[in-house]
């Protein structure tokens, strides 16, 4: 089972193999490969199997508090596009249809209020834009989803 907290299951749709270090990347492609093959995600609080490499830092951005509303605001919008109630010990299907509504919700704009501010939010609009051309977890999509107004659908310069 692979352990993520909420915020992570927006990120994972967008992953291509960029991040915070050469340990992360690697942590994150093995977790891409899981999830792919479909092992379950468990929701957790806090720091999950994506966080792990960057946890020995004291200062690690994991345990703030900006992140932790990160955690809230995906999981109310997740809840809400899937239809059931979702909590930490819940566990979700790692499946093409779940990766298929994410990004679709993604791309529209209605799962995206845990982005606000993120370091990575240009990066991910790029990549949804584009229709997730080269993202690692699920399938991809082949061709350019609908896009929310005020998301880009060119990448940015």
């Amino acid at each position: 089972m692979v352990r993520l907290r909420p915020h992570h299951l927006l990120c994972m749709l967008t992953f291509v193999g960029e991040g915070y270090s050469p340990a992360f990347v690697a942590n994150y492609r093995r977790l891409a490969g899981r999830l792919s093959a479909g092992e379950p995600i468990e929701i957790v609080s806090g720091p999950d199997d994506i966080c792990a490499p960057l946890l020995s830092d004291e200062d690690a951005h994991c345990f703030g508090a900006s992140v932790m509303g990160r955690d809230a605001a995906a999981l109310t919008d997740i809840a809400s596009l899937l239809g059931r109630r979702l909590e930490v010990g819940s566990v979700i299907a790692s499946d093409s249809a779940l990766f298929r509504r994410l990004r679709r919700a993604f791309s529209l704009g209605t799962t995206r209020r845990a982005c606000t501010g993120c370091e990575w939010e240009s990066l991910c609009d790029r990549i949804a834009g584009a229709g997730y051309q080269g993202a690692l977890v699920g399938r991809r999509e082949l061709n350019p989803p609908e896009t929310a107004p005020g998301i880009s659908a060119r990448p940015r310069a």
